[in-house]
């Protein structure tokens, strides 16, 4: 995200990239209350919502190697294609650069 703030100006759809507070260890009280507010599991890291080369949007999974993406977060991949999100997942920030810089063109 350090990257997307530094590269505004050359790629300004970049404003309307979010990250989706999905992941990592939370106490009990943390986790209901997301899932209360509709946090889902599986739901990939950050979005897009640019419209670009007959997709919706961008959804991307970061993974640190050699985590692979989980059942659940393959079946969520799954529908947003269905539904005409592009999906990728990506190893590291650089390649999550190099996919929306792609996506962006």
């Amino acid at each position: 995200m350090r990257w997307v703030a530094w590269n505004l100006k050359s790629y300004p759809e970049l404003a309307l990239l979010y990250a989706i507070p999905n992941g990592g260890q939370r106490n009990r009280i943390v986790a209901a209350k997301l899932k209360a507010e509709g946090v889902k599991a599986g739901v990939p890291d950050l979005n897009l919502a640019v419209a670009r080369g007959g997709y919706h949007g961008l959804y991307i999974e970061m993974k640190v190697k050699p985590n692979k993406p989980t059942k659940k977060q393959l079946e969520w991949h799954e529908m947003l294609r269905e539904q005409g999100y592009r999906v990728e997942v990506c190893y590291g920030w650089e390649e999550g650069v190099a996919v929306l810089k792609g996506y962006l063109k």
